[in-house]
């Protein structure tokens, strides 16, 4: 009788109109996937739809998963090898011409090592191309601290005319990518390589610069902002505390830059305190957009989920979430610290 009455808590409590996946509390139950799956499936459906479109990668093919669209339109695939400034200088001209290029590299390259091609090309010409950093954070695991880029999102939403996306699962990255395709001007996308629970659906509602809200307790005391594939975390560690009486709303802010100022301020007005969650550094990322925000309209108590200004490490992708502060406990400790600070 209990688990009857625990199941129909978890429906109330997930927002219905998303189409979310009914075993999202079922981690065991859900399929997994990496975020880079979903760029490599929407890019070649973009491509479908526009023959504009153009791929281009810093020889990790595979491991981007740009090998799908140069399987598909091989004439529209170009491999730059290893040298991320051409790729960058290159995509702006091509998108000059009215192309749409999508250019694939580990973050910790594309954007970490051709910034100043991206920023003087891409940016402050304001030219159409999607720039897709793979194996970002630290769950891309044994990789290591070279390979951990946790600076991206800082570095990109920094820049004029840049769009920023950390889409949550396979799911959303897939339409993320499609909808960048569709977009005018710069864009940043961020993927990740380990596998996480794909939680969306199909009929999940996704558009950039539109946070919504995927939990809302009853009488939510804080707020939770989270981005990138530690959605998931943060729902869990909601459900958790709601069941000891500590209500909360939880919003995915899949696009980092235009920030839904709307959607945080609505938010802002119905809670008491905020926590935000990414896997960056919590300097120039997801915590400081929200903060830098929130201060100037409603001020109130913040805690912050991230790395916190150390480099990664190679291990395995769950123990570094782990060790750096980012699990699911992490996430309830922060709350408990936020409500006492209200």
């Amino acid at each position: 009788m209990y688990v009857r009455v625990e199941v129909k808590l978890q429906k109330n409590m997930l927002n219905k109109k998303l189409h979310l996946s009914e075993d999202t509390f079922n981690t065991e139950a859900l399929e997994q996937g990496s975020t880079r799956d979903g760029y490599g499936h929407g890019v070649v459906e973009a491509g479908e739809e526009d023959e504009n479109i153009v791929v281009m990668c810093a020889d990790l093919m595979e491991s981007t998963r740009s090998h799908l669209f140069n399987e598909k339109f091989p004439d529209r695939y170009i491999e730059m090898g290893v040298a991320e400034q051409n790729l960058a200088a290159t995509a702006a001209g091509i998108a000059l011409v009215g192309k749409v290029p999508f250019i694939a590299s580990y973050a910790a390259f594309s954007p970490g090592r051709n910034n100043e091609q991206i920023r003087t090309l891409i940016s402050l010409q304001n030219t159409n191309v999607k720039v897709c950093g793979m194996h970002a954070g630290v769950s891309v695991g044994p990789d290591g601290a070279t390979h951990q880029q946790l600076e991206d999102i800082a570095l990109m939403r920094a820049q004029p005319n840049m769009t920023v996306i950390v889409p949550t699962d396979v799911e959303e990255a897939r339409k993320a990518t499609i909808a960048a395709a569709k977009y005018k001007g710069p864009v940043y996308l961020r993927f990740g390589r380990s596998k996480s629970p794909i939680f969306t659906t199909k009929d999940t509602p996704f558009e950039i610069g539109k946070a919504y809200r995927v939990w809302e307790s009853e009488k939510p005391k804080v707020g939770i902002v989270a981005s990138g594939a530690l959605l998931h975390n943060a729902l869990l560690a909601a459900k958790k505390l709601d069941e000891e009486g500590i209500g909360s709303i939880v919003l995915n802010l899949h696009t980092v830059k235009p920030l839904d100022t709307k959607a945080l301020l609505d938010l802002s007005n119905d809670v008491e305190a905020i926590v935000t969650v990414e896997e960056h550094q919590i300097a120039g990322g997801v915590g400081s957009a929200v903060a830098e925000y929130l201060s100037q309209v409603k001020p109130m108590p913040m805690e912050f989920i991230g790395v916190k200004d150390q480099f990664g490490q190679s291990g395995d992708p769950k123990e570094l979430i782990e060790h750096y502060g980012m699990g699911v406990s992490h996430i309830e400790q922060a709350i408990r610290k936020a409500i006492d600070r209200i």
